[in-house]
């Protein structure tokens, strides 16, 4: 896949981001992980990640990390496009990239460098260094300590040619206008906030109309209810799930740090389709919080 065939892949319908199973002891676990993607596959999400967010990225250790992305793109071959998480310092997320290349990723979400701000220049030199290291098309992912400005993104799309895709996971409206109007159609653009269902009719007005779903991992059927209605402009729909489902599920969410990833854990466990534990530093939601959750889907029927 060329990066502007990913481009076009990723320009319309429901895209999710996988939970990595892991097994009792944290290891991960292949086959789980296989069986996980065969059941999502079939309700129509148009592109997947790897080794995103919601998939443990930063807790996975280099040589698992090849498994996943391998696991993945083995098991979604000539269905469904996968895209490989890939972040941290310049060396090291360009070795991450470049695996996720060989092992059959179609293209590479530049996830945050953590930790250190940076400065504008810095920030284009690292993403320039990993685009030019790859063949495959390459989205940058503004969130955390990773904030590109409009300027930056416009040298940026002069100087690589298969960066092809801003994703925007900080909300600053003023930030990501000035980048939609700067750099037009040039790139495709994705939201990607926590839960970001609740944020999609502000972010179809700004110019982002397809986004990723955590909720998937666990809620398919509703997913995509939700993101058909959203797309059609069914606002009834919308509305009501987001009354039903999502502003209570943020309640929960937002009980403890941390558990924009463990509550889809706990939410998977709920449905019969657990991908295991949380790693440490990340933890489990507790039972009563769990029970709650469950309460919830359980209301929306079988998926």
């Amino acid at each position: 896949m060329t990066p502007n065939e990913l481009k076009q892949a990723l320009s319309s319908g429901l895209l999710s981001f996988p939970l990595t199973d892991f097994d009792a002891q944290l290891r991960f676990h292949a086959r789980g992980y296989a069986d996980r993607l065969e059941w999502l596959m079939p309700y129509g999400a148009t592109v997947l990640f790897a080794a995103g967010g919601t998939g443990e990225f930063f807790s996975l250790e280099p040589q698992e990390y090849g498994a996943v992305i391998k696991t993945a793109a083995d098991t979604c071959r000539g269905r469904v496009p996968i895209i490989g998480g890939a972040g941290g310092g310049t060396t090291l997320a360009i070795r991450y990239a470049q695996e996720a290349q060989q092992q059959g990723a179609q293209g590479v979400l530049l996830l945050p460098h953590y930790l250190t701000e940076a400065t504008q220049e810095g920030l284009v030199a690292h993403v320039e260094a990993v685009c030019k290291s790859l063949k495959i098309g390459v989205i940058v992912y503004n969130r955390g300590a990773t904030r590109l400005s409009a300027d930056s993104l416009a040298r940026l799309a002069e100087r690589c040619t298969n960066l092809i895709g801003f994703k925007d996971g900080l909300g600053d409206i003023e930030r990501i206008v000035s980048i939609r109007q700067k750099l037009g159609d040039r790139f495709v653009y994705v939201g990607g906030m926590p839960t970001h269902e609740v944020y999609a009719h502000a972010y179809k007005a700004l110019g982002v109309p397809v986004y990723s779903s955590a909720v998937f991992n666990f809620i398919p059927r509703t997913a995509i209810e939700f993101y058909n209605a959203y797309a059609s402009g069914d606002t009834a729909t919308t509305g009501r799930l987001l009354d039903e489902f999502f502003l209570p599920y943020l309640a929960i969410r937002n009980k403890g740090e941390g558990y924009a990833v463990s509550i889809v854990k706990a939410g998977a466990t709920a449905v019969g389709r657990s991908a295991g534990p949380v790693r440490p530093p990340l933890s489990e939601l507790k039972p009563s919080e769990a029970e709650e959750l469950a309460a919830l889907i359980r209301k929306l029927g079988p998926q």
